[in-house]
């Protein structure tokens, strides 16, 4: 869909051509560096953009000045998107707590594109950062507004009225679009964008990256008139020290600091838009393991009024100290729809990770589809001389082909890891398919974690796509203590599997116990404690009853397998939501609780928390809320209404987009094969009932020699001779029998 819609926007700045501003100049096509030429990708937005949507092309022109257009014959299809100018101001604000940044643009463009007496559909892009999760949009134009909210399909209340549609939702992953219906042309959309993203941290440095790069071509038309750019962000590390910053892309200046806290803004007017994305850095030096609890209570409106907390535990700059060694089963899927591509980049990803492990570290690699495939039947040191084995291994065996079987590989792979001492077992695991057994895998590795074993094997795991269960993923990741990571466009398959690899080669501190025995009651989330890497902080969140007390004793094993105490102090959570900083990771842990159980409850909590915070969940829908403030004028004086399809008296009407949560997982697509990221090839309703139309003449044409489906696909293979001459003989066909009716009736004097 990704290319589709970069198609889409090139061809639509080719139209562009057509609309003339006087002797300032006219729109060009954009020349994009020379490193994206040949992408497929290479118009994807940069930054929040806003396209027109043309079926017609006769309706491109200047809204203010129209001008003479010759007459364009045909209609684009798909249709082309010409992105919309940006007007006025821009302005950018973000809040950064802990490891969670929120995001805030607000800006304004104007439908320069369409004549002033036609209208056209309009699409909000919005591209985000790593983990991105859209919170809220608000568009007002003209008379109407349009806004986002999310409803629970379960409630039944006041949904009688409400038009579905299949336009919008995720084109990747952190690339979510947005259909504002029928825009006059000339209008302006003010456009308020709210979404969250992960800061990524490395050795103390905090990162946080906003894709902020607006093209040439949404610069106005015309005179190069001064505009403004606004950028405002507060960071709240909530650790007491001091925060340096680091690197900034756009010039800020400080306008607040405060133990742990900073504040920062830029304003400036300029002759053309950001040419590169807003990125911050930051960093809270500290050489020692260290951290914080947070305590807040629950809002009014929470179901749930147990108390909140939350835990925070960061490596510090532990270029000194020492992680812990490897023992390390690699199980990766080779089955029928890893093929190409896919097992490419696994095994370019796989042969990366092999090259960094230490020699102290010890590996084995099991490759499954329907069969298992074993480097070796033990663990092997990773020398030189066995690392180039592997490889070579790798070259020869990792060949696409055959079913998905997970749970034997899984077995063979803890067997091989039960004798591991001195070391934290690792199993990693890489998928793109779904099995029947996910719920007795995951009972299986329960025992597992429960049978005494000091260090019980973790479970580091890597889906690719949304074939995949990443709930049934994520539950194997939080049983054993490990991590999870989801690759749902396939161009990230490599960089993803390696960051997970970073996750799992740099704990620095494992089997993490904290003491709640003096509260009444606790719960945790995720509740077995994942170990602590150098590659980013730890982050638990949690609810109680009781009495906190003022120190958090946190107990865990160094790398050296000593034991590490840390007192963590106390502190009100001020100016932190709680709630919603570790809202998508409560929900996505629930989520898969409920999975695993079949919980109705839990789902049912799971949608009041996605209501409550803003954050889509598997329960929740998103949809938009259109506000006729016209209608509502006329209701309020009297004036009747009536009550349009999908509408109410009140001049709203609710379109519900399509999910847009990555489900659990398809079995079908599983068994039959299909690659991530293959569209659905199944028929549109209006092509099913047109092949069916044709299958159904079969049995009545021609005495069941030939049907129109036969003919149809016969017309496929032709060459564009044979096709130029057939479309002769057939208008030779229609004059002649157009001729002929005019001889019959007009010329014999005969009346119709």
């Amino acid at each position: 869909m990704a290319e589709e819609f970069s198609k889409a926007v090139e061809e639509g700045i080719r139209l562009s051509k057509r609309i003339y501003f006087g002797n300032d100049r006219a729109v060009s096509p954009p020349k994009p560096p020379t490193s994206m030429l040949k992408s497929n990708t290479a118009f994807l937005p940069t930054s929040p953009m806003v396209y027109a949507v043309i079926h017609d092309p006769a309706i491109v022109d200047n809204p203010d000045v129209p001008s003479y257009q010759p007459y364009v014959h045909g209609r684009c299809e798909p249709p082309a998107l010409i992105p919309l100018h940006m007007i006025n101001v821009v302005e950018l604000k973000g809040d950064c707590y802990l490891n969670s940044a929120f995001l805030e643009v607000v800006g304004c463009w104007r439908l320069h594109c369409v004549s002033g007496s036609r209208a056209c559909d309009c699409i909000l892009a919005v591209p985000m950062g790593p983990q991105g999760s859209i919170l809220g949009v608000e568009v007002s134009v003209h008379r109407k507004s349009y806004s986002t909210q999310l409803v629970d399909m379960e409630d039944k209340t006041g949904k009688d009225n409400v038009t579905r549609t299949q336009d919008g939702g995720f084109l990747k992953s952190n690339l979510f679009t947005l259909t504002i219906p029928q825009i006059d042309g000339g209008s302006n959309l003010s456009v308020k964008i709210r979404w969250s993203q992960k800061i990524t941290c490395c050795n103390d440095v905090f990162s946080l990256n906003v894709p902020f790069n607006f093209p040439d071509y949404v610069n106005p038309a015309g005179k190069r008139m001064s505009k403004k750019e606004k950028v405002q962000l507060n960071v709240n590390a909530v650790t007491g020290s001091e925060i340096m910053c680091k690197t900034t892309s756009h010039p800020m200046k400080e306008i607040m600091r405060n133990a742990g806290s900073i504040g920062f803004s830029h304003e400036t007017d300029v002759l053309s838009w950001s040419k590169f994305d807003f990125s911050f850095s930051y960093a809270v030096s500290s050489s020692q393991i260290n951290g914080g609890v947070l305590l807040d209570s629950a809002s009014l409106d929470d179901d749930d009024q147990r108390e909140l907390f939350c835990m925070y535990l960061s490596p510090g700059n532990i270029q000194s100290k020492k992680v812990f060694r490897k023992d390390i089963v690699f199980v990766i899927d080779i089955s029928g729809s890893m093929r190409g591509k896919l097992i490419d980049d696994t095994k370019n990803a796989l042969q990366s990770a092999l090259s960094k492990l230490h020699h102290d570290d010890s590996f084995s690699i099991i490759a499954f589809n329907g069969e298992t495939y074993q480097f070796s039947t033990s663990m092997e040191l990773a020398s030189k001389d066995a690392v180039e084995r592997a490889i070579q291994w790798i070259n020869i065996n990792f060949v696409a082909g055959g079913d998905t079987n997970i749970l034997h590989p899984l077995n063979m792979a803890i067997e091989m890891l039960s004798d591991a001492q001195r070391s934290v077992p690792i199993i990693f695991l890489v998928t793109d398919g779904t099995v029947e057994d996910e719920r007795q895998i995951c009972d299986m590795i329960k025992n597992h974690t429960i049978g005494g074993e000091s260090m019980c094997p973790r479970i580091y795991t890597l889906g690719i796509g949304s074939f995949c269960n990443h709930y049934f993923l994520r539950m194997l990741a939080m049983i054993s203590k490990g991590q999870h990571i989801a690759a749902l466009d396939v161009d990230l398959v490599e960089p993803q599997m390696l960051k997970l690899f970073d996750k799992a080669s740099s704990i620095v501190l494992a089997n993490i116990t904290m003491n709640f025995d003096d509260l009444d009651e606790v719960e945790v989330y995720p509740s077995h404690i994942p170990d602590l890497s150098s590659d980013s902080p730890l982050t638990l969140f949690g609810r109680y009853r009781g009495s906190f007390p003022d120190v958090l004793k946190v107990k865990g094993v160094l790398a050296d397998f000593s034991n590490f105490v840390i007192n963590l102090n106390i502190q009100n959570a001020k100016d932190m939501p709680i709630e919603r900083v570790f809202a998508r990771e409560q929900i996505e842990y629930l989520t898969a609780q409920a999975w695993l159980s079949k919980d109705k409850q839990l789902e049912q909590k799971v949608a009041k928390i996605s209501l409550q915070t803003g954050f889509l969940s598997e329960y929740t829908h998103m949809a938009i809320l259109e506000n006729d403030h016209l209608k509502k004028a006329k209701q309020s004086d009297g004036t009747k209404v009536s009550k349009g399809k999908g509408g109410n008296v009140q001049g709203q009407r609710m379109i519900l987009l399509p999910k847009l949560g990555i489900g659990f997982g398809n079995l079908t697509a599983t068994s039959e094969n299909i690659p991530p990221g293959v569209e659905d090839t199944s028929l549109s309703d209006g092509a099913e009932i047109f092949v069916k139309k044709a299958v159904d003449c079969c049995g009545s044409f021609c005495n069941h020699c030939c049907c129109c489906m036969c003919c149809i696909q016969a017309c496929t293979k032709i060459n564009n001779q044979c096709a130029i001459a057939f479309t002769q003989l057939c208008v030779g066909l229609g004059c002649y029998s157009c001729l002929s009716c005019c001889s019959d009736i007009c010329c014999s004097g005969n009346e119709s």
